[in-house]
């Protein structure tokens, strides 16, 4: 082929190159655009507030497809690789998005016993990398007085698989009952015949007289009644 043909030739070429460029690239935004919904969906469904999004596309096969290509979702379980399909005339054509996820979540400020109740004192937030930790935790509020299922160190994340509700009122325990109604407060004495977590409902009996009745665990040996107008509150 001569010069003057060839570069007549190369010309002709260059709006299809420029064309087919595009397309991928519109398509890799639509892309792009279905995995950042997903991402955000889960870290609020994990209780993430602002998270930081990286992703990296792997788009080498989508030459050739439409802009409006239908996008499908093939797996993203894990964050760190998820797929997805462009539908380009009936072939799918599988895309790779592989993301990290950062965000402010608590972490152990120094060692944490496992089994012991897990004081606020003992936390702190920090901006991490939670892409591998979807037990992470945002709010210093959700850990403390909790118990660890396994020993922690610190700097380590707090991770909601492994932390326990505190039992906050033992069986025979000396408790209080507090009873609240109309903007006055009323302790009385018990004893607690069950043991129970927060937010548990257990029996207790009115030290003063003898009468039984449910109350909900609301912090270490104190109680509110189900009933205020019970006896067990006089």
């Amino acid at each position: 082929m001569k010069p003057f043909e060839t570069s007549c030739y190369s010309l002709l070429l260059l709006p299809l190159l420029a064309s087919s460029a595009w397309s991928a690239s519109a398509l890799e935004s639509a892309v792009e655009r279905v995995a950042r919904e997903h991402l955000n969906r889960y870290a609020e469904s994990i209780g993430l507030a602002e998270p930081q999004l990286k992703l990296k596309l792997s788009t080498g096969n989508l030459g050739g497809c439409p802009d409006d290509a239908r996008i499908e979702t093939i797996d993203v379980r894990q964050p760190s690789r998820m797929r997805f399909a462009a539908i380009c005339s009936g072939e799918k054509r599988t895309v790779v998005v592989r993301a990290t996820i950062a965000a402010d979540v608590v972490v152990f400020a120094h060692d944490q016993k496992a089994g012991v109740p897990i004081d606020a004192s003992a936390l702190k937030r920090e901006h991490r990398d939670v892409t591998a930790t979807p037990g992470a935790v945002a709010d210093i509020d959700d850990v403390a007085g909790k118990t660890s299922r396994r020993a922690m160190r610190a700097g380590q994340l707090a991770d909601r698989r492994w932390l326990n509700e505190s039992v906050l009122v033992k069986r025979n325990s000396k408790v209080t009952i507090v009873a609240r109604n109309a903007g006055v407060e009323v302790h009385v004495a018990a004893e607690a015949m069950q043991s129970g977590k927060r937010g548990e409902v257990i029996s207790v009996k009115n030290s003063t007289n003898g009468a039984v009745i449910r109350a909900r665990v609301i912090g270490p040996d104190v109680v509110e009644p189900l009933d205020i107008s019970s006896e067990g509150t006089r």
